[in-house]
């Protein structure tokens, strides 16, 4: 099991949200459906909605471990969905896709990734989040 151990203190299964910053944990989808906006699209037009496990990464999330949080959501049930909030996260989310690959391609596995923007409530706040749509490819 890949874990999470950039915090000494917690150490966090891949199955949880991988996330460090009260800020981040305190991330959660507003009480109506998230809307995922694709980039440049005008005013908030849903983009088709997927079931994924969704991890969720900071600036100080090891990309390693969350690529192997990747890799074994995608071999579990195909799909995984990445959510980050600030370029710090979201750099440290895109290297964990690329390494997740290359973990998934000595097993014959390929994936593809899909940006999108996510509307998340952080303390009755709306932000926005980058949401990566990361499944196998078909």
């Amino acid at each position: 099991m890949d874990l999470d151990t950039h915090d000494p203190e917690t150490i966090q299964p891949a199955a949880t949200p991988i996330s460090s910053s009260p800020e981040e944990e305190r991330m959660t989808t507003s009480a109506s459906q998230p809307i995922a906006r694709a980039v440049g699209a005008s005013g908030a037009t849903a983009v088709e909605r997927h079931s994924a496990e969704v991890l969720k990464v900071s600036t100080r999330s090891r990309p390693s471990a969350v690529a192997g949080a990747i890799a074994g959501v995608i071999r579990d049930s195909g799909m995984a969905e990445v959510q980050s909030i600030g370029a710090g996260a979201t750099n440290q989310a895109i290297k964990a896709v690329a390494i997740a690959r290359s973990y998934l391609s000595e097993e014959g596995v390929d994936i593809v990734c899909t940006p999108s923007f996510i509307d998340v409530s952080i303390d009755d706040e709306e932000r926005t989040a980058i949401r990566l749509l990361v499944e196998r490819r078909t």
